[in-house]
């Protein structure tokens, strides 16, 4: 299975478990934190939004997507986590190490489903990678 597949896909089932606790009538939102800008690395975000659709979630139709990109400025992921957690978003997608560091801690309720370049157990992000034991999953091309 492609990268983007298992992102989307994790992405997707958070999003699904979080939304069928939530009434249908407004649309659910995924937050999307990154922490480059949409075009770094290339590709990156098509892949995520290719990854939903193949999964049957279509953004505007199924899910609004709230997009924050820190552009590599990290002192900007933790006041964009902290609006993603006010708003309530049912799942953050999380973009990078620094990203997805800052997510999980933003909050312990929100599902984190992250997409990182370093080996997530080593740095702290989780206990391991098999058996989440709290709200943060993800996957990792180095592991």
């Amino acid at each position: 299975m492609k990268r983007r597949q298992l992102f989307a896909f994790a992405a997707g089932a958070a999003f699904v478990v979080a939304w069928s606790a939530r009434a249908q009538a407004n649309l659910p939102t995924v937050g999307y934190l990154s922490s480059n800008p949409p075009d770094i690395p290339v590709g990156k975000l098509a892949d995520f939004k290719a990854g939903l659709g193949e999964t049957g979630i279509v953004e505007d139709r199924d899910v609004v997507i709230d997009y924050r990109f820190a552009n590599g400025n990290y002192n900007r992921l933790s006041a964009f986590t902290d609006e993603l957690v006010k708003r309530s978003v049912e799942v953050i997608a999380a973009s990078g190490m620094p990203a997805a560091a800052a997510a999980k801690s933003a909050t312990t309720s929100i599902p984190i489903v992250f997409i990182v370049g370093v080996d997530p157990v080593a740095n702290g992000l989780v206990e391991r990678l098999k058996a989440p034991t709290r709200n943060v999953t993800g996957v990792t091309p180095v592991v």
